[in-house]
């Protein structure tokens, strides 16, 4: 990883180099579900404000990610589903490592006890990166839904569910 890779959080005017690495993890077939990425008032809508960043190196986008709440109910308000996308430049180098370490930071700053992922079974190096960084594998998802887009198109997929307990956030 080069030295000149910084984490900050994203703003509007990051929309177009998020949506572009985005859409380039769903071309992989091995990401996501969704066929393409949403608008920016989608994105911004489902997101939470204060854990969405963006890792820059010398002024240009590499890599993002960003939170989700899994429910409006209060009982878990400290529960979010996150996702991460790194330009396919850049794999190798520690981006995603980088941030992820730092969502998972600024999760535990704010009180959020529980961070889940649905990870696709193929998709190695990113379930290598979330078990280096704490989460564990809670189940398997088996042929949970239809890929719809790229070379799977139509293939039934597996998800596996994982998640990180904050040792130090929701534990009192």
């Amino acid at each position: 990883m080069r030295s000149s890779v910084t984490i900050r959080p994203l703003c509007p005017g990051d929309w177009d180099a998020v949506h572009a690495i985005y859409a380039a993890g769903i071309a992989t077939g091995e990401a996501t579900f969704e066929s393409e990425p949403p608008t920016w008032e989608a994105f911004d809508g489902g997101r939470l404000p204060g854990h969405r960043l963006i890792a820059e190196d010398a002024g240009r986008v590499v890599g993002w990610a960003a939170v989700s709440p899994v429910s409006s109910r209060e009982v878990y308000r400290g529960v979010v589903e996150h996702s991460i996308y790194v330009g396919p430049e850049t794999h190798g180098r520690g981006v995603g490592r980088l941030l992820l370490g730092a969502l998972i930071d600024s999760t535990e700053a704010a009180g959020i006890w529980t961070i889940q992922s649905s990870i696709f079974p193929d998709n190695t190096a990113s379930l290598a990166l979330h078990q280096k960084l704490g989460f564990r594998v809670v189940g398997t998802r088996e042929r949970i839904a239809r890929i719809s887009h790229g070379p799977k198109a139509g293939h039934w997929q597996d998800t596996l569910l994982l998640e990180r307990r904050s040792a130090v956030a929701g534990t009192g």
